[in-house]
């Protein structure tokens, strides 16, 4: 019976070592840009210094051990925006204190007719399978979205491009949802179609304040986080004829998410768009480090 090979414990020292390592990646004398469990093991045993001999399920579990963990890389983008403080400062006012008088409003897209990847249920080994498209000659579309907060619902048209018109006419429509006058706040981005003098000239003569989002901060807008469901239930898995086929399938949706507000898929999707977007930082609601206590 053969005995069963001791495998020596690495000191905290060797631990600590390798922890730095692991955590500062591969370097130019490396040949790889990530590390693998097979490489890092192999690059520890030639390292200058005191080799580390360790196998690859005790490295394993040594990472396990100290919480590190094979991640994808992200990218983010600070806003340099100037107001920036001021900005999510009003944002968070409106939403939490006027939230039946706040509305949202985006354009989702640009939405082209091509088979799009997604999921669904199939026999074993016979998934569905669609065409490629080597012409694209449809054309692109654009959602103009409007969210309003107080009530959940979600409305939008299709619209050929963005522009200050098609911005005007979506703003008009949020008036319209609060026909009694009072006071009303749209939260939107600073694109320049959503900012022109005939757009703020409108907005004072109908009392409408437009809470601009920083510049690179569309994750402060709340319509951001209705568009992953959009993109999930209409555009995902589907291979539209056409442009009218796609926006009727749109509608379609947009008829049962109102009715249906409060669906535990559709909660579920909202909430891992949100997260999804707020990740990019790991920070709270607004983009900000906590203050300190």
């Amino acid at each position: 019976m053969v005995e069963p090979v001791r495998v020596r414990r690495l000191t905290d020292q060797e631990g600590q070592k390798l922890h730095q390592i692991v955590r500062r990646g591969s370097t130019s004398s490396v040949r790889y840009r990530r590390w693998s469990i097979r490489e890092l093991a192999a690059y520890l045993r030639r390292v200058h210094g005191r080799v580390i001999r360790i196998g690859r399920e005790a490295l394993r579990c040594l990472l396990a051990r100290r919480v590190v963990t094979f991640q994808r890389i992200k990218t983010w983008k600070e806003s340099p925006d100037p107001d920036r403080d001021t900005k999510l400062d009003r944002i968070e006012h409106v939403l939490e204190r006027l939230p039946d008088r706040v509305f949202a409003f985006d354009e989702f897209g640009p939405l082209g007719i091509r088979p799009t990847a997604g999921s669904g249920w199939a026999r074993a080994g016979h998934p569905e399978r669609h065409s490629a498209t080597y012409h694209r000659t449809h054309g692109v579309r654009y959602f103009h979205g409007c969210y309003s907060i107080g009530d959940y619902t979600l409305w939008g048209v299709n619209r050929r491009k963005k522009g200050a018109d098609n911005t005007l006419a979506a703003l008009k429509s949020i008036r319209a949802a609060r026909p009694d006058g009072a006071p009303i706040y749209v939260i939107l981005d600073d694109l320049s179609a959503h900012k022109g003098e005939t757009i703020r000239r409108w907005a004072k003569n109908k009392r409408v304040e437009l809470c601009f989002t920083p510049t690179y901060a569309s994750w402060a807008n709340p319509i951001e986080a209705h568009f992953g469901p959009l993109r999930q239930f209409t555009v995902a898995n589907a291979n539209h004829r056409n442009h009218g086929v796609q926006t009727r399938a749109l509608h379609a949706y947009l008829r049962w998410r109102n009715t249906n507000a409060r669906y535990p898929d559709l909660l579920a999707a909202q909430r891992k768009e949100r997260a999804r977007i707020r990740s990019g930082k790991a920070l709270r609601w607004g983009g900000r480090l906590a203050k300190a206590a």
